[in-house]
């Protein structure tokens, strides 16, 4: 039974403490869209998405109005176009983005994932076929969301793809740097990617899901931090006990919205995506939540530590919300959407290693960093190499969404609006990886991934 006091409490975190429910991600197949002509698939692709996702926008906003939920976005995810676009003969992947790119402007959604490969052992022509494809397709698109998985803990790392993604994630830059080389921004590379994330760039439907489901990303980063400030001078077992209730809450708001957007969509409820995800708005950041337990700026000695209490405190609540927990599930740590993050970063507290240190125990990995333009691909393709291989042996998702701003160097700032913020321009080792990115081949699988 909910009494006034919870549903006082719930108006109390939605008002100040920038409680929202991030995004209802509407994920659909497109394998039976399958045809070797491209306009015909480009045909069927079209017409599933406007007609499954049509009232996907409306749904969430009637939502949103009746319970006094914000919900943020509303977004689509599809199946790995390498996948879906593989018995193509003919034609520029290019034109399915295109494609994707009207059907989301057609129902409203802001962004639309999937145009993505799994090459995480190796690459089909289809795959690479897509990832040549990626800075145009981004560049030419507004709304398209891209993301490639190289590495699994059951199969090691592609350093084929890496390096090719190295070079992509360049010449993507080059294609979009009238606008700040916004196109990265829309690219995620992965290790571990799962099947069920409702949150972009890195979003797409797996194909061992539904033919149509409903996946929910809660956040509340804000509501997290009120709810410890009240725990100054507690110890660790006050701290984690706050952080676990508050998670549940947060959580619970999250399935409410989840499940109404099933029924009214007659769709399956799949995930809820328990990530603390913040904006660039102040009180909604994960670096003060870090300071908030105690490290004076976020990178401080202690972060990694402070971090990884609140990643598995999160966890933990918001496991005993909902029986369908997914997604990536944690803390994000982008740079550029947490003013926090940006401080710490200018008061040179926060670097692109400490950051590495702390994808180690957070849900993602090296997000939305802003780096020079004169970087070279192998040094990316070395950044890269290593958050994979983080995530290979700790069995865990990391991911990175590297952006070489063509014309800026460090210390400059770059805006790219709305919940993409604004970033300052961060160093990275110069010292080079050329021969070790050129060996080519696949960095085998631990020992521990053998299960069987």
């Amino acid at each position: 039974m909910i009494n006034i006091y919870e549903v006082n409490e719930t108006n109390n975190m939605i008002q100040n403490a920038n409680l929202d429910v991030r995004t209802i991600t509407m994920g659909i197949n497109l394998l039976d869209c399958a045809s070797s002509d491209i306009k015909k698939f480009n045909q069927k692709v079209y017409d599933k998405i406007t007609k499954k996702a049509e009232h996907l926008v409306k749904t969430g906003d009637d939502i949103s109005k009746e319970y006094g939920v914000p919900v943020v976005n509303k977004r689509i995810s599809v199946t790995p176009i390498a996948l879906a676009a593989s018995a193509i003969t003919n034609g520029s992947y290019v034109e399915i983005a295109k494609t994707l790119d009207r059907a989301a402007e057609a129902v409203g959604v802001n962004f639309i994932g999937g145009y993505s490969a799994l090459v995480h052992k190796g690459m089909t022509p289809s795959d690479e076929k897509l990832i040549r494809s990626i800075p145009e397709a981004l560049a030419s698109t507004n709304r398209v969301c891209s993301s490639v998985n190289v590495g699994s803990t059951r199969t090691g790392i592609n350093m084929d793809a890496v390096k090719l993604i190295g070079e992509m994630i360049l010449e993507t830059a080059e294609l979009t740097k009238h606008a700040d080389s916004i196109g990265c921004a829309k690219f995620v590379v992965f290790t571990n990617a799962p099947d069920d994330n409702p949150f972009m760039a890195g979003a797409f439907h797996g194909v061992s899901e539904y033919d149509t489901v409903i996946n929910v990303g809660v956040s509340g980063p804000g509501v997290i931090l009120k709810a410890i400030e009240g725990c100054r001078g507690a110890d660790f077992d006050t701290l984690c006990e706050m952080i676990k209730k508050t998670a549940f809450k947060i959580t619970r708001i999250g399935q409410l919205v989840a499940q109404e957007a099933s029924k009214r969509l007659g769709v399956p409820y799949g995930i809820i995506d328990l990530s603390l995800a913040p904006t660039p708005a102040i009180g909604d950041s994960i670096a003060d939540i870090l300071v908030e337990i105690g490290v004076e700026y976020a990178g401080a000695p202690g972060t990694t530590a402070a971090l990884a209490l609140l990643n598995d405190q999160v966890k933990k609540g918001g496991v005993m919300a909902s029986s369908h927990v997914g997604g990536l599930s944690g803390a994000f740590i982008p740079v550029s959407e947490d003013q926090g993050m940006i401080k710490a970063v200018q008061m040179g507290a926060l670097t692109i290693e400490k950051l590495e240190a702390m994808s180690c125990v957070c849900s993602v990995g090296l997000d939305m960093v802003a780096i020079p333009g004169s970087t070279k691909a192998t040094t990316i393709s070395g950044i890269i190499a290593d958050e994979m291989a983080i995530g290979m042996i700790n069995n865990k998702t990391t991911a990175v969404r590297l952006i070489p701003v063509i014309g800026k160097e460090v210390g400059e700032m770059v805006e790219f609006g709305g919940l993409l913020g604004y970033a300052p321009i961060m160093p990275v080792n110069q010292f080079g990886c050329e021969r070790f990115i050129n060996r080519g081949g696949r960095i085998p699988a631990p020992i521990h991934s053998f299960k069987n």
